[in-house]
C-alpha cells in the first residue's frame, strides 16, 4: 500500500478557497437547504412538546373550554 503525500495548503490558499466557496451558487443553494430543514425539525420538536404539554393537561382533567374561561394565565392555575 503507497501512501500518496497529502498536501498542505498555506494561509493565503486557505482564505482564497474559503472566498471563493463564500461566493459560490451552489454553496448559497446548499445553506437555504440547511436552514429550511433545521427551521422544519424545530417546527417538528416544538409540536411534540406541545402534543406532551397537552397529555399531561389532559391527564390533569383541564379542557379546551376551561382554558377559554380563564381571563389570564395567573387565573388559571396552570402550571
Amino acid at each position: 500500500m503507497n501512501a500518496v503525500p497529502r498536501e498542505f495548503l498555506t494561509d493565503e490558499q486557505v482564505e482564497a478557497e474559503i472566498a471563493r466557496l463564500v461566493g459560490s451558487e451552489n454553496v448559497r443553494l446548499a445553506r437555504r437547504e440547511q436552514r429550511i430543514k433545521y427551521r422544519r425539525r424545530h417546527v417538528l420538536y416544538n409540536l411534540r412538546a406541545l402534543e406532551k404539554r397537552g397529555a399531561e393537561l389532559a391527564a390533569a382533567g383541564y379542557t379546551l373550554e376551561m382554558l377559554d374561561d380563564c381571563e389570564n394565565e395567573e387565573a388559571c392555575n396552570v402550571l
